[in-house]
């Protein structure tokens, strides 16, 4: 028999809402998965994409993972991986160094085989490059195989018009036979048979948006003539989602004493309100909850609607935020959301960002898949999903001004 841990999307480094405490969640839910993994004593570690938020991922952000690592391997415990699409990466990936230190295995189209089971692996992919893949895979001796990849799976995700691959016909046009495909990139748990293959997405690790309101965790599979798959929940900050429907004489005290039903101390609080009540300040609700011991507030009124007609969802408490937000709500292409932030927010000094935007293009000319517009799976991941250093420096640095790893290779 062959049990391991299947996990996926824990985006070390999101500082999330700006937050350097939210940046230390991301890293202590991996924390925590792995502790889960060496006490229950897995036959290895699987990791399915989106290790890392960004890909350039702080120096910090690396050394944590390292030490985590380095936890998995000291228990004699392989980490078995793929790149996703938040980590992907032109040259070699951050993967690779992992590798090379002796703390992981990248998974590709020959066998790792982990007991009576063969591991392949299929990185992410990008739209424009994947109807030249041809899913040939070495062959195995061993008594069961599956394949770890990263992206939208037809029939596990909903199709809205960005779903990537058809899982059936990947399967079908697979060299050899897989008992289960072990997915990541959906950040809802989801687990379903597709012909005889199980396949399973295991959510994320850590609360990557506000849509995200099931417990997180990861998913343990065991290969025994059949295929099981378990999922547990772990222990993350806490959320708290307050939606409320504002009677017709219902104001900012209705949401007051809602909010003191709630045990706010540490949580990240999210405010959604409709009905005919009266206007509500966003700002008077963020400053009470946080006086009230809430590490972030958010505040989210329907009922009032922008010019176009659509809702109006701006946080006061971090205006930066609502127009990254806003900019994430257009749809644009990695390459129209890279130069916004290379203009808008860039660390760049203002007499070299004609040069900066320049060079970024000449790149974005060698990547044409970066022109498509953003999916709503990558907008769910955050208002910094699948952004790049705007830095354009060797040495480029993360959120606290620390030199990325990349300096010293």
């Amino acid at each position: 028999m062959t049990r391991v841990l299947h996990t996926a999307d824990t985006h070390l480094g999101y500082r999330q809402y700006h937050s350097p405490k939210r940046r230390s969640d991301f890293l202590e839910a991996f924390r925590r998965v792995i502790t889960d993994a060496v006490d229950d004593d897995v036959d290895a570690v699987i990791h399915a994409g989106d290790l890392f938020h960004d890909r350039r991922p702080g120096l910090s952000d690396l050394l944590g993972t390292r030490d985590v690592l380095e936890t998995l391997s000291d228990a004699g415990i392989p980490f078995l991986a793929v790149v996703g699409n938040h980590e992907a990466k032109r040259s070699a990936q951050w993967l690779d160094l992992f590798e090379a230190m002796g703390l992981a295995r990248r998974l590709d189209d020959d066998p790792t085989v982990i007991g009576d089971t063969a591991f392949y692996g299929l990185d992410f992919v990008p739209s424009a490059q994947r109807d030249d893949l041809e899913y040939e895979f070495t062959p195995h001796d061993a008594d069961h195989a599956a394949l770890v990849s990263h992206g939208r799976f037809e029939p596990l995700v909903p199709d809205y018009g960005n779903v990537e691959w058809d899982l059936e016909s990947v399967l079908a046009s697979a060299s050899i036979g897989f008992d289960a495909v072990l997915l990541g990139d959906e950040h809802a748990p989801t687990t379903r048979e597709v012909g005889d293959t199980w396949a399973t997405y295991p959510g994320s690790t850590e609360r990557a948006s506000a849509s995200e309101r099931e417990d997180r965790g990861y998913n343990l599979v065991e290969f025994d003539g059949d295929v099981r798959i378990s999922r547990r929940g772990i222990e993350t900050r806490p959320f708290v989602f307050v939606d409320l429907d504002l009677g017709e004489h219902e104001g900012v005290e209705r949401v007051r004493d809602r909010l003191r039903e709630y045990d706010l101390d540490g949580a990240v609080v999210h405010v959604t309100l409709d009905g005919d009540g009266a206007s509500v300040s966003p700002a008077r609700i963020e400053s009470f909850a946080t006086e009230e011991g809430a590490l972030v507030a958010r505040v989210k009124d329907r009922r009032e609607i922008d010019d176009d007609g659509g809702d109006l969802d701006v946080s006061f408490g971090d205006p930066d935020e609502a127009v990254e937000e806003r900019v994430r709500d257009l749809g644009l292409s990695e390459a129209a959301r890279d130069l916004d932030e290379t203009i808008r927010a860039s660390a760049v000094a203002d007499s070299n960002v004609t040069d900066e935007v320049e060079r970024r293009v000449g790149e974005f000319l060698e990547r044409p898949d970066v022109f498509g517009p953003t999916t709503d799976s990558e907008a769910a991941d955050g208002p910094e999903s699948g952004t790049t250093d705007p830095a354009g420096s060797e040495a480029a640095t993360d959120g606290d001004g620390q030199a990325s790893m990349e300096e010293y290779l």
